[in-house]
């Protein structure tokens, strides 16, 4: 016994000095994938968008991108994270009858928005169309199609909690505040779509370490090989959402989503870092290589894809960010201003090993088992 584990020691020393170390597995912050921007996001119809105008409720130019179902995003155009806003509604009927529906005499809504639930829209009354209208609906569409592509890696599911009012002279309805209260909601929702097997918490993460971040900062995120086929939730807000999510969950015990903190705070895990340029792109690089998760953006407004530059689009990639954000996750959709803009990873896959913070034994092809698409 002591010799063969002489000679295992022996064979290991040498497979170091060659430079061939052992394989370490991949975790889920050592890959990179890109996702979408308001996903669930269709535009109005032409009279509805000439109305709109009227009212100066929205700068037109920023909305002119449509998305396909969550699905479809998922199957066809190797996006593995989505973003999907938020609003309360537990008596049902608030946003059941948009203003600018009636105006062009669009006629009755759907049903669903008579129910009570979490609502799924950009504005209300005025950039209502979604792919998805209610928060359960949209979990159950992602949760399908999950089922039946069990291999691949953990879609993030981003959160925009919505509640601000629209200026005085625009008629609109007033939303409600997401108070601690109503955020119970959202976990509780996800939890009716989703088993707990299913979601990757703070809680997971954690394990005996005294706060979420010190468990990030020590290797605390699962492994890869054991998280294919989960989900997890991001918070998009910051303060003051971050605060009432907090309140009666330190270092978010209990709760399902990571929100949006700070290093140096309990409950970091999650950075937003919308743009990856100059002083921003080096603190992602380092976020990245300490342990935590961001997201970025390789464009917005439609400024990219109405240029075709790419600038933006190169730095998010290189900064390591696990998440690349886009409106134009696949070809032909910027082809109405006469462009090719879109952004996809430099392998072509759903997935790719981090080019800040992977293993040397990473191998992007065997992190997504979802055969892509042609």
């Amino acid at each position: 016994m002591r010799r063969s584990l002489a000679v295992a020691s022996a064979c290991a020393a040498l497979a170091l000095i060659a430079g061939d170390a052992p394989a370490r597995a991949v975790r889920i912050n050592e890959i990179q994938v890109v996702g979408t921007h308001n996903s669930y996001h269709v535009e109005p119809s032409p009279a509805e968008k000439a109305l709109r105008a009227a009212f100066g409720a929205v700068d037109e130019t920023t909305l002119e991108y449509s998305f396909a179902p969550l699905p479809w995003q998922l199957d066809r155009q190797d996006v593995r994270q989505v973003e999907l806003d938020l609003w309360a509604d537990p008596q049902g009927g608030a946003y059941a009858g948009p203003r600018l529906r009636a105006l062009a005499g669009g006629g009755p809504y759907a049903p669903a928005m008579a129910r009570p639930g979490i609502k799924v829209l950009h504005i209300q009354d005025y950039d209502y169309r979604t792919t998805c209208l209610t928060f359960v609906a949209c979990l159950r569409a992602i949760r399908s199609w999950s089922d039946a592509h069990r291999g691949h890696v953990p879609i993030a599911i981003l959160l925009e909690l919505k509640d601000e009012p629209l200026p005085p002279q625009i008629p609109a309805t007033v939303p409600l505040t997401w108070t601690p209260e109503r955020m119970d909601a959202i976990d509780a929702e996800i939890r009716s779509a989703f088993p707990r097997r299913r979601v990757i918490a703070p809680d997971d993460v954690r394990g005996r370490r005294a706060t979420l971040e010190a468990a990030v900062l020590h290797r605390g995120w699962p492994a890869l090989a054991g998280s294919r086929g989960k989900v997890m939730f991001l918070m998009d807000n910051g303060e003051p959402y971050r605060s009432r999510y907090l309140a009666g969950h330190p270092s978010l015990r209990g709760r399902l989503l990571f929100t949006n903190s700070t290093p140096g705070q309990p409950d970091a895990a999650f950075i937003k870092e919308n743009e990856p340029a100059g002083a921003n792109l080096r603190r992602i690089r380092d976020e990245v290589r300490r342990g935590y998760v961001v997201r970025t953006r390789a464009d917005a407004d439609t400024r990219e894809a109405r240029t075709d530059v790419t600038r933006r689009r190169r730095r998010a990639l290189a900064s390591g960010a696990q998440w690349v954000s886009t409106d134009y996750p696949a070809p032909g959709i910027a082809a109405r201003f006469g462009s090719d803009y879109r952004v996809r990873l430099p392998n072509r896959r759903p997935a790719r090993c981090n080019p800040v913070a992977a293993p040397r034994s990473c191998r992007s092809a065997r992190l997504d088992r979802v055969r892509s698409p042609p």
